[in-house]
C-alpha cells in the first residue's frame, strides 16, 4: 500500500524542487502538494495523510498554526517540519506541534530518509489507538519530585546548569525529550549527544528556561495513575542498562558512534512503559495481573492486552522524535531479538544482554550454568557470540561491586 505524504510550502519553486527531488519513490509514495495551511487542511478532509512535511513561515496560517490542527484532527500523523528558519521564537512555537525538524537546504537523501522511517515506523503499531495517542505526545511524564524540583531551580534567578543537568539526568520523561531536542537539527548541534547533562550545557540554561517554563516540554505524571508503579526503580534500572551496554559495546571494541547509540538505546530501552502507565492506565492493571497470574513476561502480557508491548510503543516514539534506526532498533526488538531483520552485532545485541543481566539482581553467577532469564541465547549463539555471555557476565559483576563499594 503507498504511504500518503503531504507536502506544504507558500513557495511553489520549493514544492517544484521536491517533486523533482522525490519523483523516483512515485510508486512508493501518494505525493500531494499544497501552498498554504488551509489548502493542506482541505486536503486533508478529503483523505487523511500518513506524514505532513511543512514550512514554517507561510502568510496566513503558518507552519505552527496547521501542524497544531493536524495535531489534533489527526492525532496520528506524522509532523515534520522543512524550513529555512531557526530563529528561538520560531524553534519554541514548534518543538511541541512538530516530531521532527529538518532545516533547508536539505540534502535529498535526508528528506527521504527522514519521511521513509517515519512512515515505517507505522508499522511497529497495529492498532490505531496507540499509534495515535503515541503520535500526539510531546512530552514524557516525570516523577513528580523531581518536575517540582526542576521548576523550582529554573525560577531560581541563580539556577545552576549543574543543577539542572543533574536533575534532568535523574529523570526518564526529561531525559528523552532533552537528547530529542539537542540531537535534532531544531538548534543545529553538529555532533551527536547521548548525556543529559552534557545537552544541557550545549543548549544553555536561557534556552532550557524557555523550553520548560514557556513551552512545557517537560510534563508531571498524573499521581493517581502510577498505582503500583515504581518509577524510581525503573530509572535505576535504565540507567544500569545503560552503563552496562555502554561497557559491552567498548568490550567488543566498536566505534564511538555505536557506543553512543548504545548508550541512549540502553538509557531509553523501556521508555514505552511511562506511556502505557500514562496512558492506558485500566489496561497496565490488567497486565500486571495477567502477568503474575499466568507467569509470563510482561511484555507477553501487554501483547495479548494492547496488542503490542512497551518495546515497540517506545520504539515508535523515539522513532518519530528522530532517533538514529540503531537506537529505534534496539529498543523496538530488545526482549526478541530473534525477530530483527539485522542478525549481527548491533546496540540491540547489547541492550538485549544488559536488560537481562540488570533484571538478574546480581545473581550472574548463580544462573550462568542455567542460563540467565530473559537472555535469547540462542540468538547470541547464532550471531557467533555465545562465547562471549561469561565476559558479559563478568562486566556486570564488576559494575555491581563498584557500585556496592562507592555506596
Amino acid at each position: 500500500m503507498q504511504r500518503r505524504i503531504l507536502f506544504v510550502d507558500d513557495e511553489p519553486r520549493v514544492l517544484t524542487s521536491i517533486r523533482r527531488m522525490l519523483h523516483g519513490l512515485r510508486t512508493e509514495w501518494h505525493m500531494q502538494f499544497a501552498e498554504s495551511g488551509p489548502e493542506a487542511l482541505s486536503m486533508l478532509a478529503e483523505a487523511p495523510c500518513d506524514v505532513i512535511v511543512t514550512d514554517m513561515r507561510m502568510p496566513g496560517m503558518d507552519g505552527v498554526q496547521l501542524l497544531t490542527e493536524v495535531k489534533n484532527t489527526y492525532p496520528h500523523m506524522v509532523r515534520i517540519v522543512l524550513s529555512g528558519h531557526s530563529d528561538k521564537e520560531m524553534i519554541f512555537k514548534s518543538v511541541r506541534p512538530a516530531h521532527q525538524y529538518l532545516s533547508k537546504p536539505c540534502d535529498a537523501e535526508v528528506l527521504k530518509s527522514a519521511v521513509s522511517r517515519a512512515s515505517a515506523l507505522r508499522d511497529l503499531l497495529a492498532q490505531e489507538s496507540l499509534k495515535s495517542v503515541v503520535s500526539n505526545l510531546d512530552s514524557l511524564p516525570s516523577l513528580p519530585s523531581l518536575y517540582a524540583e526542576i521548576m523550582d531551580e529554573l525560577r531560581n534567578e541563580n539556577s545552576s546548569m549543574q543543577k539542572v543537568g543533574e536533575i534532568i539526568s535523574r529523570d526518564l520523561g526529561m531525559t528523552t525529550k532533552i537528547l530529542q531536542l539537542v540531537n535534532s537539527a531544531f538548534f543545529g548541534i553538529p555532533r551527536r549527544v547521548e548525556n543529559p547533562a552534557l545537552a544541557v550545557n550545549l543548549l544553555g540554561l536561557d534556552i532550557i528556561k524557555g523550553l520548560v517554563l514557556t513551552v512545557e516540554v517537560f510534563s508531571e505524571f498524573d499521581q493517581d495513575k502510577l498505582n503500583a508503579f515504581d518509577l524510581e526503580r525503573l530509572w535505576t534500572h535504565s540507567i544500569s542498562t545503560g552503563e552496562l551496554v555502554k561497557r559491552i559495546v567498548q568490550g567488543e571494541e566498536k566505534d564511538r558512534q555505536i557506543i553512543d547509540d548504545a548508550y541512549i538505546a540502553g538509557l531509553l530501552h523501556d521508555v514505552g512503559k511511562l506511556i502505557l502507565v500514562e496512558h492506558f492506565p485500566d489496561e497496565h492493571k490488567k497486565i500486571i495481573e495477567l502477568a503474575k497470574n499466568e507467569n509470563i513476561r510482561l511484555s507477553d502480557a501487554e501483547t495479548r492486552v494492547l496488542g503490542a508491548g512497551h518495546a515497540e510503543v517506545g520504539a515508535y516514539l523515539l522513532g518519530l522524535w528522530g532517533m538514529t534506526d540503531p537506537i529505534v532498533e534496539a529498543v523496538a526488538f530488545h526482549h526478541n531479538p530473534q525477530t530483527c531483520p539485522v542478525q549481527s552485532f548491533s546496540p540491540l545485541t547489547a541492550v538485549h544482554a544488559a536488560d537481562a543481566l540488570a533484571n538478574a539482581d546480581g545473581n550472574v553467577g548463580k544462573q550462568a550454568a542455567a542460563g540467565i532469564s530473559g537472555m535469547d541465547t540462542e540468538y547470541i549463539d547464532s550471531i557467533g557470540l555465545a562465547a562471549r555471555i561469561p565476559l558479559w557476565q563478568s562486566t556486570f559483576d564488576r559494575m555491581v561491586q563498584e557500585k556496592q563499594t562507592n555506596d
